[in-house]
């Protein structure tokens, strides 16, 4: 058994390890990993579990770790409010969840992202803490295999205390016995997120208070519940974005090689293909990116290849998006002017 100090601990005496992901990316499973590298080969007492909504492919997945020293009794199995090291296995989840909240005044968040460490540093709003980023995305489609072993391989490093080769260990039985085929393409995922680790140190000044944790109250009491049997917001998509809900790829709209036969338009399940009249014809003009959670289907039955599966880098659905609804954004748009005047 191998045993380091933590170099940080709560009021508890543990140290705090928060995933922000989603479902899909295998961060339950790169949790579970971790923490039976820390506590079955490393001697540390803690615990892990993870929480999570609908149990589907694209909604917000939170893992949780606890290690602590071997006398230190597990007695808690809330969720890590106040973590020493937070990873973010998915960039877009900055723009729809408080990724960052409750963070440790000297605790660490790394983000799979191609952004350097400085430029996530801004668009998290951090000016405490240590941030980093490493591109597990391209490192996981390079080695054929998925974000998480990336993902973990970079908290190993970012934990400075646990030891490397242990949980290597741990990952190369856990897929021997689930996975052979992809052992060694998982180890070499998780050799690289460690080396490729970019990291921006914390700055000489901060206030040593953490953010608010990522708590969510209860969303109605007594005095704001809705009438028995009302629903307040009626289903739309109009307003429901979508974007958080990839895993990194998008579909690319070639319009040169389309032939408008609307396959696509058949299978899209969230109804995100733009279409225009012309005459008596419809054409495809283009992808309203909001409403596209990157399900490929079209990509899957386009008989000409006028859609493709892209990797999408940061700004390419902005650029490229055609709005399904471009009344109602303009509107929006308005009243929002009409708001800040």
């Amino acid at each position: 058994m191998v045993n380091r100090a933590l170099p940080l601990t709560d009021e508890e005496g543990f140290f705090g390890i928060r995933f922000e992901s989603i479902g899909g990316l295998g961060a339950q499973l790169a949790g579970q990993i971790l923490a039976e590298a820390g506590v079955l080969r490393m001697g540390y007492n803690g615990s892990a579990f993870a929480s999570y909504g609908s149990e589907k492919k694209g909604s917000p997945v939170r893992a949780y770790i606890r290690l602590g020293s071997p006398e230190r009794e597990v007695r808690s199995s809330s969720p890590v409010e106040n973590p020493h090291l937070i990873a973010v296995f998915h960039e877009a989840l900055i723009g729809t969840e408080r990724v960052a909240a409750g963070l440790h005044p000297k605790g660490t968040i790394i983000v799979n992202s191609t952004l350097s460490p400085q430029a996530m540093r801004r668009r998290l709003g951090l000016d405490f803490g240590t941030v980093g980023t490493v591109d597990a995305t391209g490192i996981a489609l390079a080695e054929g295999s998925r974000v998480n072993t990336a993902m973990l391989g970079a908290a190993v490093r970012a934990t400075a205390f646990l030891d490397s080769q242990i949980v290597e260990d741990a990952l190369r039985e856990t897929f021997q016995n689930r996975y052979p085929h992809l052992v060694d393409a998982n180890l070499r995922t998780f050799r690289r997120g460690s080396k490729d680790l970019r990291l921006d140190l914390a700055p000489a000044a901060s206030n040593g208070v953490p953010s608010a944790p990522a708590r969510s109250g209860p969303a109605y009491g007594y005095l704001n519940a809705p009438l028995g049997g009302l629903i307040p917001n009626p289903g739309n998509t109009i307003l429901k974005d979508l974007t958080a809900s990839r895993s990194g790829f998008v579909p690319q709209f070639e319009a040169e090689k389309c032939v408008h036969c609307a396959l696509c338009d058949l299978v899209c399940p969230d109804f995100c293909l733009v279409w225009e009249q012309e005459g008596n014809f419809f054409r495809l003009r283009g992808i309203d990116y909001r409403y596209c959670k990157g399900c490929m289907k079209c990509v899957d039955v386009c008989p000409t290849d006028a859609l493709v599966e892209v990797r999408e880098e940061p700004g390419y659905a902005e650029r490229h998006s055609v709005p399904l609804f471009p009344n109602v954004v303009a509107r929006k748009g308005r009243s929002d002017n009409d708001d800040a005047s």
